[in-house]
């Protein structure tokens, strides 16, 4: 498309998970196979928990909303990653690279802050048990989910707002198995150091201090857990051990990516690819394995659905 003697970009060609296609392809028949056992897992968590009456507690209310969030995570960038290796092609248009960047954004920062909200569930019931059906109530427990969701699209719609000015007149590659912020600003025709800026602090240093809170908070809950009594300690202290290893697989990564905006390193596609594809799925997962309740009515569901 012409617009005086420029040339506008209308795609961008993405270079993959290899430059080698037998290995790409190798890799994406790997992830599908991940996909098919991990992904029903996930399903199965929430149907566990919408079904089970006994799950019916704000922490597993928080436990579901997470896994769906990260089973629609986990399939904005795959599907055309595994498109792109199966058929041999390697672009993406302008408008699937903005809205892909636009759900990368929107699901994992209203991921992040669905974890502040479970932290902040954890705390009221620990540090006031006598209160915690009165305060976590089902209205403030959707309060904090339809809040973390208007986080997340606050925070995407912000970074999205900031590209689509952008002038793109190539080249128009683009390093990576996604649409990348980082990189789509690099390849603009026009001066983004202002813009790096700016996006390092709204990704880059909003992840870190998320992330630092989210282990203070936990700590001190610990802490107190180990100064109290005995009675429920133990299992407690494993629900707060459960969401600091969550906090860390998810927020690690996003530190990495996002904190140094203004330079490539070889293991950033790496760190991307588990930050986007792998851990999302791994998260219910590895909460689920830790917590006594819900194996019991996962197994106690699928005994009933098979006989």
């Amino acid at each position: 498309m012409e617009r005086g003697n420029d040339t506008e970009v209308t795609e961008f060609i993405i270079q993959g998970l290899s430059q080698i296609w037998e290995l790409q392809l190798f890799l994406c028949a790997l992830l599908l196979l991940f996909y098919a056992f991990i992904l029903p897992g996930n399903i199965l968590i929430i149907v566990t928990i919408q079904k089970d009456p006994r799950l019916g507690s704000p922490m597993f209310f928080f436990l579901a909303n997470l896994a769906l969030l990260d089973i629609c995570y986990s399939c904005v960038t795959p599907p055309k990653l595994m498109i792109n290796a199966f058929v041999g092609c390697k672009t993406i248009s302008y408008p699937g690279c903005i809205a892909q960047m636009f759900f990368i954004h929107l699901l994992g920062a209203a991921e992040m802050f669905l974890l502040i909200a479970m932290a902040i569930d954890r705390y009221v019931a620990i540090c006031y048990p006598l209160y915690y059906a009165s305060v976590m109530t089902k209205v403030v427990c959707w309060a904090l989910l339809v809040s973390s969701w208007i986080g997340g699209f606050i925070h995407s719609i912000i970074q999205v707002i900031l590209i689509i000015p952008l002038p793109f007149c190539g080249p128009n590659e683009l390093d990576n198995f996604f649409c990348d912020i980082t990189q789509i600003i690099k390849i603009a025709c026009t001066n983004t150091y202002t813009l790096e800026i700016v996006m390092f602090f709204n990704s880059g240093l909003g992840s870190t201090v998320c992330f630092i809170l989210l282990l203070i908070s936990y700590g001190a809950l610990l802490v107190k857990l180990r100064a109290g009594s005995s009675k429920g300690k133990s299992k407690a202290s494993s629900t707060c051990i459960t969401h600091i290893i969550i906090a860390f697989i998810m927020f690690s990564p996003s530190i990495y990516i996002n904190c140094h905006p203004f330079q490539d390193f070889s293991f950033d596609k790496v760190v991307a690819f588990f930050h986007t594809v792998v851990f999302p799925l791994m998260n219910p997962m590895i909460y689920t394995l830790r917590n006594k309740e819900i194996k019991i009515s996962m197994w106690r569901l699928l005994k009933k659905y098979r006989m």
